[in-house]
């Protein structure tokens, strides 16, 4: 187990990324998921409970539970993942003329796109 002041700081952190994964829910510009696997990796190492919580939530559970098991993101995720992303570069084109800023954002936005099609859609079958 984690030291007694670690583990306070883990719960803290755990509890923030939960409020920010929350808002995420409301928010169409910032993401929920994200944020709730970090409060789930911040649970892990100072409570269990609070993890199992997390992961066995009716609304958010599914989703971390696929990722935490399997490192699987739905089809659906990838689908909303990508079209924002993409998205992303003619807005930030129409915000600045700057390339480097515009070049590093595209390579940023292709390199998250294809780890996230890398990923699994779903739980494996058994077998």
């Amino acid at each position: 187990m984690t030291p007694r002041p670690f583990r306070w700081i883990y719960i803290i952190v755990g509890w923030l990324f939960t409020g920010l994964g929350i808002i995420g829910a409301f928010l169409p510009v910032m993401p929920t998921t994200p944020f709730l696997l970090v409060a789930v990796w911040a649970f892990s190492k100072s409570s269990p409970r609070l993890e199992q919580w997390l992961l066995n939530h009716p609304r958010f559970g599914p989703t971390l539970r696929d990722w935490h098991e399997h490192g699987a993101i739905g089809r659906g995720v990838k689908v909303v993942a990508i079209t924002a992303m993409a998205a992303s570069v003619p807005m930030l084109y129409s915000m600045t003329n700057n390339m480097v800023v515009i070049a590093l954002h595209g390579t940023l936005v292709t390199l998250t796109a294809v780890f996230i099609l890398s990923r699994p859609s779903g739980r494996p079958e058994p077998g």
